[in-house]
């Protein structure tokens, strides 16, 4: 139990330091956490009006694109974050009780909670402004954008660990994440691809994530055969690998 206390503790002082670097050197830290995501929805926003198209489903503009955008966000943001882990905080790692794993954890936290905040802000402020506020499932809602956080985490870890061996693995998150962004349904219910494609579509994890916030949020969503269990075992078979990899690269970062 004393362990346990002890390595919550360092957590908790990771995260504060994270928050720190991140946030609070620039003003604008906190803020633009919310404006990217505004940003991104705005813009999709206007080529809707622009081209006179309704929100899918009549569900609303916003929060239909909100929904999707900040799963999406996180997952990405998490990859990013947590593959530089190690090389922004080698200084840490000489401290006994900081091991790799917690630099990689905290940031994977702190992204979490950072989203999750802008997501209730940005479908918040959309309610009041409706006067509307209805959630169907908050499991559901929970669920699914804790699934873009494992996803995002397993596979920043991978990243993580392999760039301890070459630098150049790093240069691979960009083009690897850019086909995410148009085949995760951002931006698309999954219900309006075709039959004969929607299940190459469920092959991406991310999309199962997606569609279980917005079946949590969107009441009648009329979600696609989504489940908990294949983005579950496809975030453990990456993390099993991802963990194999940080063994070696640990030893490695203690003999460099």
């Amino acid at each position: 139990m004393q362990a346990l206390i002890v390595h919550l503790q360092v957590l908790h002082g990771l995260i504060l330091r994270e928050t720190r670097t991140r946030f609070g050197v620039n003003r604008l830290g906190y803020l633009w956490a919310l404006l990217e995501p505004i940003m991104m929805i705005a813009t999709f926003a206007v080529f809707y009006m622009l081209f006179g198209r309704l929100a899918p489903l009549h569900l609303g503009m916003i929060p239909f694109l909100t929904s999707g955008f900040v799963p999406f966000i996180l997952f990405r943001e998490s990859i990013f974050r947590t593959s530089k882990a190690i090389d922004g905080n080698k200084g840490l790692l000489f401290y006994p009780m900081v091991r790799p794993l917690d630099l990689v954890l905290s940031r994977i936290l702190l992204e979490f909670v950072t989203q999750t905040v802008v997501f209730a802000i940005i479908m918040g402020g959309d309610a009041l402004y409706r006067n509307r506020f209805e959630i169907n499932n908050p499991l559901d809602l929970l669920v699914g954008l804790c699934l873009a956080s494992g996803l995002g985490g397993s596979f920043g870890l991978l990243f993580c660990s392999l760039t301890t061996f070459s630098p150049t693995v790093d240069r691979l998150i960009g083009p690897l994440l850019r086909p995410m962004f148009w085949i995760s349904a951002l931006f698309y219910p999954a219900t309006s691809v075709p039959a004969h494609l929607q299940g190459l579509l469920l092959r991406n994890p991310l999309v199962h994530s997606i569609e279980l916030v917005r079946r949590g949020w969107f009441r009648d969503y009329p979600s696609v055969d989504v489940n908990v269990e294949y983005p579950t075992y496809f975030i453990l078979a990456v993390l099993f690998l991802a963990l194999l990899v940080e063994r070696a690269a640990r030893r490695r970062i203690q003999l460099s």
